[in-house]
Protein backbone atom coordinates (compact mmCIF):
# COMPACT_ATOMS: atom_id res chain seq x y z
CA UNK A 1 0.00 0.00 0.00
CA UNK A 2 1.25 3.48 -0.83
CA UNK A 3 1.66 5.52 2.36
CA UNK A 4 1.57 8.87 0.58
CA UNK A 5 -2.05 8.30 -0.43
CA UNK A 6 -2.99 7.87 3.23
CA UNK A 7 -1.49 11.19 4.33
CA UNK A 8 -2.82 13.37 1.55
CA UNK A 9 -5.91 15.46 2.27
CA UNK A 10 -8.23 16.32 -0.57
CA UNK A 11 -8.92 19.97 -1.27
CA UNK A 12 -12.65 19.49 -0.66
CA UNK A 13 -11.91 18.02 2.78
CA UNK A 14 -9.58 20.90 3.59
CA UNK A 15 -12.19 23.41 2.42
CA UNK A 16 -14.82 21.74 4.59
CA UNK A 17 -12.56 21.91 7.62
CA UNK A 18 -11.82 25.58 6.96
CA UNK A 19 -15.52 26.43 6.63
CA UNK A 20 -16.37 24.54 9.81
CA UNK A 21 -13.63 26.36 11.76
CA UNK A 22 -14.78 29.72 10.38
CA UNK A 23 -18.41 29.00 11.29
CA UNK A 24 -17.41 27.97 14.81
CA UNK A 25 -15.36 31.15 15.25
CA UNK A 26 -18.17 33.39 14.02
CA UNK A 27 -20.62 31.56 16.27
CA UNK A 28 -18.47 31.98 19.38
CA UNK A 29 -17.57 35.62 18.79
CA UNK A 30 -20.81 36.81 17.23
CA UNK A 31 -23.75 34.79 18.50
CA UNK A 32 -22.55 33.87 21.98
CA UNK A 33 -20.95 37.29 22.47
CA UNK A 34 -24.31 39.01 22.01
CA UNK A 35 -26.20 36.48 24.08
CA UNK A 36 -28.44 37.71 26.86
CA UNK A 37 -27.23 34.91 29.12
CA UNK A 38 -24.62 36.47 31.37
CA UNK A 39 -22.47 33.34 31.61
CA UNK A 40 -22.27 32.85 27.84
CA UNK A 41 -21.66 36.54 27.19
CA UNK A 42 -18.92 36.81 29.81
CA UNK A 43 -17.15 33.71 28.51
CA UNK A 44 -17.12 35.07 24.97
CA UNK A 45 -16.10 38.50 26.24
CA UNK A 46 -13.15 37.11 28.17
CA UNK A 47 -12.11 35.02 25.17
CA UNK A 48 -12.20 38.08 22.89
CA UNK A 49 -9.97 39.99 25.28
CA UNK A 50 -7.52 37.08 25.54
CA UNK A 51 -7.21 37.03 21.74
CA UNK A 52 -6.79 40.85 21.57
CA UNK A 53 -10.07 41.17 19.65
CA UNK A 54 -11.58 44.63 20.10
CA UNK A 55 -15.06 44.32 21.49
CA UNK A 56 -15.76 47.72 23.05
Amino acid sequence: MNTTSLTQVSSSSRTGQLLLAAFLGVFIVGVVGFSHLAVAHNAAHDYRHSMAFPCH
